[in-house]
């Protein structure tokens, strides 16, 4: 459990993140907006405080931090306590499901997208939002993680690890955005947004069951 504690434990620090580097936080909106489908039925897996969930309209959010679900449900997302390798869902609930900044504190990968598919509908699509362990803010995190108390247990992932580990799971069609050029303190305007990736350090993936 070290992973979730210091998202019960600094809640609000995680929150004031996102006011701080506005402009970052809106790049990586817009981006996974280009991959996200509407209208239909979604969940955002490890939900926190529904910063992502919110605006792309994702109307179900699902994370074991009780005081983060709480933030969750006060922007209108229906929320339930889980983790993500254990989802509380019967197969084929979803239309759409989507994990952002979350894959590298889970605790088991390839069971996490194994049941995300499982509970996605046939022609259902996941995506993905996360920092590339090789991109030049993913090596700025990798050193500044011992001081960083929700990196601190993070393992970050590089897209070829993340497209393999899909593909083992049974996932297939990838589409890729990528933004976030600078570091995010630097940012006083939302970044471009292009297509595939190694380039910018915040990459979204759209992969389809």
């Amino acid at each position: 459990m070290p992973k979730l504690q210091p998202f019960e434990r600094y809640t609000e620090r995680y929150e004031r993140w996102f006011d701080a580097h506005e402009a970052a936080y809106r790049s990586e909106v817009e981006a996974l907006e280009r991959l996200i489908p509407r209208p239909r039925i979604g969940i955002e897996i490890g939900v926190g405080s529904g910063r992502f969930a919110a605006p792309l309209g994702v109307q179900v959010g699902l994370d074991p931090a009780i005081d983060m679900l709480s933030l969750a449900r006060k922007r209108d997302i229906e929320v339930v306590r889980g983790v993500a390798e254990r989802l509380p869902f019967d197969d084929g609930t979803f239309d759409t499901a989507l994990i952002v900044t979350t894959i590298c504190f889970v605790d088991d990968i390839p069971q996490t997208l194994a049941e995300a598919r499982r509970i996605l509908r046939p022609g259902g699509e996941l995506v993905i939002g996360y920092i590339d362990r090789d991109s030049p803010v993913g090596r700025m995190y990798q050193e500044e993680q011992s001081e960083n108390p929700f990196y601190r247990d993070a393992v970050f992932v590089s897209t070829d690890e993340l497209v393999e580990a899909l593909e083992t799971a049974g996932f297939s069609a990838f589409e890729f955005v990528q933004t976030i050029y600078h570091r995010p303190d630097e940012i006083d305007e939302p970044e471009p947004i292009d297509s595939g990736y190694g380039e910018g350090s915040f990459v979204g993936i759209k992969a389809s069951r």
